[in-house]
C-alpha cells in the first residue's frame, strides 16, 4: 500500500549538525578550514539561532517546526558549488 505520508524533502528542524549535513549530502569530516567549510560553519550557527528564535515563539520543539521565509535558505546547507560560485 502506498504511505502519503512520505516526504520528498525534511520536514522539521534538527538541532543535530550530522543531521542538518546530511541534507546536503555532507559529511562533518568532509569540513576543514578552507573558505567553503568556514561558510558552512557560519550557516549553521545562522541556522540554529532561527530554530530557537522559531521555537520559542511557537512554543514547539525543533521537529515540529519548519523554517519559511528568508530563513529557508538556511534550512539545507550551501553546496560547495552554490558557495563558489558566489565568488566567481
Amino acid at each position: 500500500m502506498f504511505n502519503n505520508n512520505v516526504f520528498s524533502e525534511p520536514f522539521g528542524e534538527t538541532t543535530d549538525v550530522e543531521i542538518w549535513l546530511s541534507r546536503a549530502g555532507l559529511k562533518f569530516e568532509d569540513l576543514g578550514n578552507d573558505v567553503t567549510s568556514i561558510l558552512i560553519r557560519k550557516q549553521w550557527r545562522e541556522y540554529q539561532a532561527a530554530v530557537q528564535r522559531c521555537c520559542a515563539t511557537l512554543h514547539q520543539p525543533p521537529e515540529r517546526v519548519q523554517l519559511s521565509g528568508v530563513y529557508q535558505k538556511l534550512r539545507i546547507p550551501s553546496s560547495k558549488a552554490t558557495i563558489e560560485n558566489c565568488f566567481s
